[in-house]
């Protein structure tokens, strides 16, 4: 059988391989595995390496590994404060994002099976978590420490809480014998690289199963302002911290700001602004220029503020008529123009809203330019995150380990074992339309696709506690005489296609009474 015969253009490179393979085979080899890897690369046009790819960079290295390098964290951390303390936006942005993920708090409810357990649990678990007592500081309470908390992530990437143990003296005036402390990640040594055999990175111990053992903190802030700094190192075991941040990559340790992504465009849109507003006030600055057809000026500045005043022209009023004298004329400066402002700045802070994954609306505080329907939309998309946020950042690491603490320390309080669980409810989802909404919730409540208590939930409300309160409602309106409380009317619902009101089963229903 007589192969397909190749042309001159394949078989050239080839032949050109052998020959160079078989007199310098390593030269061949080179040649061989080139091509290959150029028609891999070939697939993929953005691995390709050209004029329109020369300022990308792309890197192999891992997410702790990019945070260090020439100090990219501590860099992006000090700037990203910078301009929450300057810029308008990034504080609004801090600030959407905190308001929508913590609120008014996350508040906790205590579980048992027992209601004397559980009215036990409350008055000392909550009246502990509840008052400024939980503060090492005596400052904040939970919800203030957990607002502080979430600013810490969104601006530095990370924040520490550490437990602090209180015995003997510093114990009797608390429910439970313990409070915590909110650090920043300056606190994080990055000297120290090794204990024992255990690796240290970037102040993060990771011991042998690959896990943090314990962090090496300075003492003190580095930045402190306090006249006696002691910068030197102490080592905390993992049990006694919750280190918060947002994990985006696998095996991240620590955090990076929030505001990585969008730093330069507001940077951009600050110089962007500041010139549009001096070409706004070169603008409101109208300048006159008093021009002469003969060459007889004043001699001096003084002669000419003497000859405008003369002329009536150095306090113009509007609506003024100054007459002038015969051979001069006044001709009036063009002040630059604001073009193009609106939409520049519209598109530059919507793609600063998604590098933060908010709305544009909700940064810009602009509604003009949506509708119910559109503003719901994007809210649901933005709604997700904040979801995403409380479940797996406030809840998943500061609450919960929290409540661990919590029930470690009622342990050694009372030397026996809690006997209940605590439960987190983070706070109520602005409600758009009530009047749609609520009726909505209730159907499908009414309909089994959710549970009473999930959507109470998700409004933010503690589903024990309304049922308490409703118990309680009931049995002070009996004794006072008022009855029980009737229950909520069912909603309505149109009959569907396939029930037909008949005349007899109209007859069938009773009669109406009449009043």
């Amino acid at each position: 059988m007589v192969g397909r015969s190749k042309g001159p253009l394949q078989a050239g490179p080839r032949l050109l391989d052998r020959m160079i393979g078989y007199l310098a085979p390593e030269a061949g080899l080179s040649r061989m595995l080139a091509r290959k890897r150029l028609g891999m690369l070939m697939h993929y046009d953005a691995a390709s390496r050209s004029s329109r790819t020369s300022s990308w960079h792309g890197t192999g290295s891992s997410a702790d590994r990019a945070g260090m390098a020439q100090g990219a964290r501590m860099r992006l951390r000090g700037v990203s404060r910078d301009f929450v303390r300057n810029r308008p936006y990034a504080a609004r942005g801090i600030s959407v994002i905190t308001g929508n993920v913590v609120g008014t708090g996350i508040i906790p409810s205590v579980k048992a099976s027992a209601d004397r357990t559980r009215q036990k649990a409350e008055a000392i678990v909550l009246g502990h978590l509840g008052s400024t007592d939980l503060d090492a500081m005596g400052v904040l309470h939970l919800a203030g420490l957990q607002r502080a908390a979430m600013n810490a992530v969104v601006e530095d990437g990370e924040v520490l809480v550490r437990r602090r143990w209180r015995r003997g003296a510093q114990a009797r005036r608390l429910k439970l014998p313990f409070q915590i402390e909110l650090l920043e990640a300056d606190y994080l040594c990055p000297w120290v690289t090794s204990h024992g055999g255990n690796e240290v990175i970037d102040g993060l111990e990771i011991g042998p199963e690959g896990r943090v053992v314990a962090y090496h903190l300075f003492c003190q802030h580095p930045g402190t302002a306090s006249a006696r700094t002691d910068l030197s190192v102490i080592r905390v075991p993992a049990e006694d911290i919750l280190h918060i941040r947002r994990i985006d990559r696998p095996g991240q340790l620590r955090g990076i700001s929030w505001f990585a992504p969008v730093l330069l465009t507001l940077g951009d849109l600050s110089d962007y602004q500041e010139g549009e507003i001096l070409k706004q006030k070169m603008a409101a600055l109208m300048a006159g220029f008093v021009e002469r057809e003969d060459n007889d000026g004043p001699a001096s500045s003084s002669d000419a503020e003497e000859e405008a005043e003369a002329m009536g022209l150095s306090n113009v009023a509007p609506g003024t008529l100054t007459e002038l004298p015969p051979g001069t004329k006044i001709s009036w400066s063009t002040p630059p123009k604001v073009d193009g402002y609106d939409p520049f700045m519209r598109q530059t802070l919507a793609a600063v809203a998604m590098g933060l994954g908010i709305t544009y609306e909700a940064l810009a505080g602009d509604l003009s330019h949506v509708n119910f329907s559109s503003g719901r939309m994007g809210r649901m998309e933005m709604d997700r995150n904040v979801e995403t946020w409380q479940q797996q950042v406030m809840i998943g690491q500061l609450c919960e380990g929290l409540g661990r603490w919590t029930l470690e320390a009622w342990q050694m309080a009372f030397l026996r074992a809690p006997g209940f669980t605590l439960g987190w409810t983070a706070p109520r989802r602005p409600v758009i339309d009530p009047t749609r909404e609520i009726p909505a919730k209730i159907r499908e409540i009414e309909a089994g696709l959710t549970s009473r208590q999930r959507a109470q939930r998700e409004m933010g409300l503690d589903p024990a506690v309304i049922r308490r309160e409703r118990i309680e409602d009931a049995a002070q309106d009996e004794s006072e005489g008022g009855g029980p409380v009737p229950p909520a009317p069912r909603t309505t619902r149109p009959p569907t296609a396939t029930t037909t009101a008949t005349p007899d089963a109209a007859q069938a229903q009773p009669a109406a009474r009449k009043p």
